[in-house]
C-alpha cells in the first residue's frame, strides 16, 4: 500500500468518525461536579462522543427544562425530579434509573469535628453554611438532619443559605461560615469532616432520566450505558458513592 493511499485512507476514516461523533448535553446536580469532569474524558475515549455539562442544583436546572433548556439528559440528585419529568411529558418513560446514592457530610476547615453532633448540639459558631432545601436535595437532608437532632430552631438564625451545594462548600472554604452540611463526595480526602448518620435523613437517591430531546442523539444514550459500565462506577464509588 502506498503511502498516498494511506493517508487518504486514514483521512476518510477520521472524516468518517467526525461525522458519526455526536455531543450530548447533560444537566448534573452540583454535588457531582468533579465526578462528571473526572468521567467525561473516560466517556469520550470510549465511545467516541462529546459531554458538555451544565452543573447546578437540582431544582434550578428542572425549572430550565420545564422551561425548554436544551438539555439531553438529566442526573438530578433526587429520585424525585426525573420521575417528574417524565410525568410532565420531559422525559423518556423507562429510562429513570439510579447512578448513585450520596451521603450528607458536616465540613469545617477550622473547628474539631471528631463529634459533629456535640458541635452542633454546642452552638459554639456564629454561622453553618446550608443549601437551599427548596433546589438542592443535600439541603434538604440537612434540614431533616437538624429537625432529626431537635436543633432546628436553635440553629435557623445562624443559617447560610447557598443557591446549590457547590456554592455551599465556598461559603465554608471562604471562612463565611465556621462550618455547614455539603455532599460527603465534596470533602473527599479532607479532615474535618463528620458523616452525618444515614438514619437522620431520607436516603439521598441520585436518578437519571433521558429527556426526550436527547432520544435520538446516540451520544446521549452512549453516556447512560457509560454511566452504568464498571469504569465509571469505579469512579463513582471512589468519589464517596454508593452504587447499587
Amino acid at each position: 500500500m502506498t503511502r498516498a493511499l494511506l493517508t487518504t485512507l486514514l483521512a476518510g476514516l477520521l472524516l468518517t468518525s467526525a461525522v458519526h461523533a455526536e455531543t450530548v448535553n447533560v444537566a448534573v446536580a452540583a454535588n457531582f461536579t468533579r465526578v462528571a469532569e473526572e468521567l467525561a474524558p473516560l466517556f469520550m475515549a470510549a465511545s467516541g462522543h462529546d459531554v458538555s455539562y451544565s452543573f447546578g442544583a437540582t431544582g434550578q436546572l428542572y425549572n430550565q427544562i420545564s422551561q425548554g433548556a436544551p438539555f439531553e439528559l438529566f442526573l438530578a440528585a433526587d429520585d424525585e425530579r426525573p420521575s417528574k419529568a417524565v410525568e410532565e411529558g420531559f422525559g423518556v418513560d423507562g429510562t429513570v434509573f439510579t447512578y448513585a446514592i450520596g451521603a450528607l457530610a458536616l465540613y469545617s476547615t477550622t473547628l474539631d469535628l471528631a463529634d459533629g453532633k456535640a458541635v452542633l448540639e454546642a452552638g459554639g459558631f456564629d454561622k453553618l453554611a446550608i443549601a437551599d432545601a427548596a433546589a438542592a436535595p443535600y439541603g434538604r437532608a440537612a434540614t431533616e438532619a437538624l429537625a432529626a437532632l431537635g436543633l432546628t430552631d436553635a440553629i435557623t438564625p445562624k443559617l447560610v443559605t447557598g443557591e446549590n451545594i457547590s456554592q455551599t462548600l465556598q461559603f465554608i472554604e471562604s471562612g463565611n461560615a465556621e462550618l455547614g452540611f455539603v455532599a460527603a463526595s465534596q470533602v473527599v480526602g479532607k479532615s474535618r469532616v463528620w458523616i452525618v448518620p444515614a438514619a437522620l435523613f431520607e436516603p439521598i437517591r441520585q436518578n437519571a432520566v433521558l429527556l426526550k430531546t436527547g432520544h435520538a442523539n446516540p451520544a446521549a444514550t452512549a453516556y447512560i450505558d457509560f454511566l452504568r459500565s464498571d469504569a465509571a462506577v469505579a469512579v463513582i464509588e471512589a468519589a464517596g458513592y454508593v452504587v447499587e
